[in-house]
């Protein structure tokens, strides 16, 4: 009944393009539907949200809301309809089971393990049909077989062909009717199946023949040796074949890829054309390398040229560490760079390409943060197309009972609504086919798209494991299975496309171009020279020690300071905001010191007007935690999120650099992964990643790790990106206290970055115009204070600002008898204050203090002259206000005592060593802060 029939889940939940398209028929001709159909639109105008009707004109979003909360409410009604009763009903219903669910029943393991999971759903039985109904006449409604109408048997058979052969598509969970639509059309029409000719064919098969053929030399010449083989997995060439091809013929000028360990070695090869001469000689240790530390070869990054049916393509391999997903935001923030640059087409000219593991793109939580901020404004990419190489297990988790708890292990792209193809990796037909639907969808929504090739893993873990052991069920399946190239080859020359013997001729002629070191099909372009390419030469070797003037003449200061206080007439600030603009034009005119905000604020306008561009990103980062930034204002009066917003910053001059804003997600690990790529692409930037309190950059202690503290010791990967860490221990207790110094020090090694705590707005302002100006491209750490912000004390004057330069080092500032110092206190941060107020107070003159605001690499020959001023010198002494584990005592004690002379000691003054950053009680902290203070000036223990 049609009661029934609308009110029916199916139909009004996900299976509404039924009923939309009979309104939208209704809306071009009433004429051209039932009359029963007819007189309920003609009803429309009651439904909620609608108002009165007003015929075609009536918005189409409201009618669908309406058609879904009528259902939910049980209250439609139309009368009965000859033509369409209880079993078109079911028919319409079954129609979209199969589009939910048929992907159950699709036939995607090549080892054919498990049986056939029950999904009553997708049996007639389940709507009440019988055997005699399956040559009962239907209409196929939004089901394109070609016709408008079918026997059951015609439509079951073909929903089965599209829907459970061996792809499995799942999109019916996106809420863009557009967008399912657009999938159906391409996916469910006869013409829109697979069709590929004898010479495409044959290609397919040559591009498995590589793949294979390559990892089994590699098994048999270098017997042992981890490689993380690609066996069972070939069909991924096959998609980044198909990939690179689609995506040059639709304009893309860019693909940067990033994948893990297993088939880099063959994507290497095979896909961006690297020398098979170059691989041996890494397998056989004979490749120089120039870089400190290098990297095992199936960590490494390449890039290439090659030719597409387009015109040329760029394609970059990113490096990876051995933590997987990690890589997939830094190449996210790689393609965000070069995006950029190439402007208004960008998305478009440039893909970010993710292969994944299964069980790593389901279990590492990267990825959710990730495909988080996908569609953001500061982040987004225009959508990425994922490839999961399905191996159907995790290491040595084979037992489904162990290896998620979703479903699939690419569930967590539901999240974002990205249509998903699971395809057999035994079909490489299949495979080329999802693979250009997933291209052409991306470039069409701009969003992430991905494709599951179910396949196995042939060996081991590595070449060095055992897999029987821990999986014999599995790998007696693995065993029996003569290969994906044997399957295809037997198939092609069962259906006359190659001849017999002609697949092994194939793999004779490869392991013959092997043997030469040589490519049998070579797709690089050694010539091409792409007209957006950055030229890191000028940085390649730049030393620390590099000198750059940092200094600002007074009046463009002056000219930029009037520029950063003005809003636009009739923006309304708030009015604490509008005390900081109003202060700031006080500074700029010499009447109030230059504030740790406007000093950072001038180092950006400075760099921007001189052609650099700056982009910060973190965690309220425009207004900044401690409301000292506010490098975006808002209007208070505004009503609509994309007005009332003015960051002066972007409006200097004409002509002026790019200036990027955003406040991230909550997101730590992804976002600053993202920063540190978005960096490595773009040496002429200034880029920023801010954590909102220091500690919170635990939570990407991967990316420090891998990639900042060590990407060019073992990739040469050059890299100025900033991380802004407030620290200072003042009474907040032991969260957002201490950004871990100590850590940072501990990876200091080979002049790998450099660790500043600056004390004065001034010297914030040389540090960060510095970073940019000279040529050394290396991260910059930086541990910014919290109430120093707002510290009259470390507030400076324009001159300093317009003279100087960032200091290493600074000495004693008040006049103090060299010859009647003794103890001298060497200190770094806001602990500096304490001491000297102290010191002046109690009138002590045998106590010198020197400042570091370089804590890596110490100027320990800056140091040394500073003690050298005082003959008489016994004491040397560290103070920090961090425990004694932590802070930089431990990493720092062996730089100082080479810099003592005979008779002299050295002490350290902290608080007691501790496993917490800091005690929970403010009146503790007092305590702890004053007896670090009275020790240091006192009695050492």
């Amino acid at each position: 009944m049609i009661k029934e029939l609308l009110s029916n889940s199916y139909l009004f939940g996900a299976n509404a393009p039924y009923v939309e398209e009979l309104y939208e028929k209704y809306l071009q001709n009433p004429g051209a539907i039932d009359p029963a159909w007819r007189d309920y639109f003609d009803k429309l105008a009651n439904l909620p949200g609608v108002g009165a009707y007003q015929g075609p004109d009536v918005p189409h979003a409201p009618i669908v809301s309406g058609f879904a909360q009528r259902a939910r409410e049980g209250c439609l009604y139309v009368a009965r309809r000859a033509g369409i009763g209880e079993k078109q009903t079911k028919v319409l219903q079954i129609i979209n089971a199969y589009r939910f669910l048929g992907n159950r029943w699709a036939q995607l393991d090549p080892l054919k393990r498990h049986p056939r999971p029950e999904v009553p759903e997708l049996e007639p039985s389940f709507y009440g049909f019988t055997e005699a109904d399956l040559a009962t006449a239907f209409r196929t409604g939004s089901f394109d077989m070609g016709v408008e109408e079918a026997t059951l048997r015609e439509i079951l058979d073909m929903l089965r062909q599209r829907y459970c052969g061996h792809i499995g598509a799942e999109y019916m969970y996106i809420a863009d009717v557009q967008q399912k639509r657009w999938i159906q059309a391409r996916f469910e029409p006869p013409r829109a199946q697979p069709r590929f000719d004898s010479e495409e064919r044959k290609h397919l098969l040559e591009i498995l023949t590589a793949a294979e053929t390559l990892e089994r030399y590699l098994h048999t010449r270098y017997v042992g040796q981890k490689r993380f083989s690609l066996e069972g997995g070939e069909s991924l060439m096959v998609a980044l074949q198909q990939l690179i091809r689609h995506a040059g013929t639709q304009g893309a000028k860019e693909i940067v890829i990033g994948m893990a360990h297993r088939g880099r070695l063959n994507v290497l090869v095979n896909i961006l054309g690297k020398q098979p001469a170059m691989l041996f000689e890494e397998f056989e240790g004979k490749k120089k390398s120039d870089l400190i530390a290098g990297d095992v070869k199936y960590h490494m990054g390449y890039s290439s040229d090659v030719a597409t049916p387009g015109g040329p393509v760029h394609l970059t391999l990113a490096f990876n560490p051995s933590h997987l997903e990690i890589v997939n935001p830094v190449v996210e923030g790689s393609v965000y760079a070069r995006q950029v640059r190439r402007g208004a087409h960008g998305k478009q000219e440039v893909m970010p390409v993710l292969i994944h593991g299964d069980a790593a793109v389901a279990g590492q939580g990267v990825n959710q943060e990730m495909l988080n901020f996908s569609q953001t404004r500061g982040y987004g990419t225009g959508g990425t197309v994922h490839i999961v190489v399905n191996n159907q297990i995790g290491f040595t988790t084979s037992d489904p009972r162990d290896l998620r708890s979703s479903l699939y292990c690419t569930d967590i792209f539901k999240m974002v609504e990205a249509p998903i193809f699971h395809v057999n990796g035994d079909d490489p037909e299949a495979v080329a086919f999802v693979t250009a639907l997933a291209v052409e969808f991306r470039n069409t929504f701009h969003k992430d798209v991905v494709i599951d090739i179910v396949c196995f893993r042939k060996l081991g873990h590595n070449e060095a494991d055992e897999p029987m052991v821990t999986q014999p069920l599995m790998y007696r399946k693995i065993a029996a299975h003569p290969g994906t190239r044997k399957l295809y080859a037997e198939k092609l020359q069962a259906q006359g496309v190659i001849a017999a013997g002609e697949d092994e001729q194939m793999i004779r002629d490869y392991r013959a171009a092997l043997d030469a070191g040589k490519h049998l099909h070579n797709p690089a372009i050694s010539d091409f020279k792409s007209q957006s390419a950055i030229d890191w030469t000028p940085y390649v070797g730049a030393k620390y020690t590099e000198l750059c003037d940092t200094r600002v003449p007074l009046a463009e200061l002056q000219r930029l300071g009037r520029r950063l206080t003005e809003v636009p007439e009739g923006f309304t600030l708030h009015p604490r905001v509008q005390k900081v603009i109003e202060d700031r034009r006080l500074m700029i005119e010499g009447k109030l010191p230059i504030d740790w905000g406007m000093a950072e604020n001038l180092a950006y306008a400075t760099l921007l007007s001189a052609g650099y561009g700056v982009r910060i990103s973190g965690e309220d980062v425009g207004r900044g935690t401690f409301f000292h930034r506010h490098a975006v204002l808002h209007d208070q009066k505004r009503e609509k999120w994309d007005e009332g917003v003015w960051m002066p910053l972007e409006h200097l001059q004409d002509g002026q650099a790019r200036f990027q804003c955003f406040d991230s997600v909550l997101s730590e690990e992804a976002v600053l992964a993202f920063e540190y790529g978005y960096a490595t692409a773009t040496p002429n930037e200034l880029v920023i990643w801010e954590a909102q309190f220091g500690d919170f950059a635990n939570g990407a202690q991967v990316v420090i790790d891998q990639f900042l503290a060590s990407g060019e010791a073992k990739w040469g990967r050059l890299c100025g990106l900033v991380l802004l860490l407030p620290h200072g221990l003042e009474g907040q207790g032991p969260e957002h206290s201490s950004a871990r110094i100590e850590r940072f020090l501990q990876l200091s090694a080979d002049f790998n970055w450099e660790v500043c705590m600056p004390t004065s707005a001034a010297q914030m302002f040389h540090l960060l115009r510095r970073q940019m100006l000279r040529k050394q491209r290396k991260p910059l750490i930086v541990f910014t204070p919290k109430s120093l912000l707002r510290s009259k004390e470390a507030a400076s004057n324009l001159e300093d600002l317009t003279e100087g330069t960032f200091q290493t080092v600074f000495g004693e500032v008040d006049p103090l008898d060299p010859k009647k110092v003794t103890r001298v206190l060497i200190c770094a941060g806001k602990v500096y204050y304490d001491l000297r107020a102290a010191r002046r107070e109690q009138k002590l003159d045998h106590i010198a203090i020197i400042r570091t605001p370089q804590l890596y690499p110490m100027d320990d020959c800056r140091i040394a002259e500073e003690l050298a001023k005082y003959p008489r010198l016994k004491e040397v002494v560290w103070c920090q206000e961090e425990p004694e584990n932590q802070g930089a005592w431990y990493a720092k004690h062996h730089t100082l005592l080479p810099l003592l002379k005979k008779g002299q000691s050295l002490h350290v003054v902290a608080r007691p060593a501790s496993a917490s950053p800091a005690v929970g009680s403010a009146a503790v902290h007092a305590r702890q802060q004053k007896e670090i203070v009275e020790t240091a000036l006192g009695a050492l223990k």
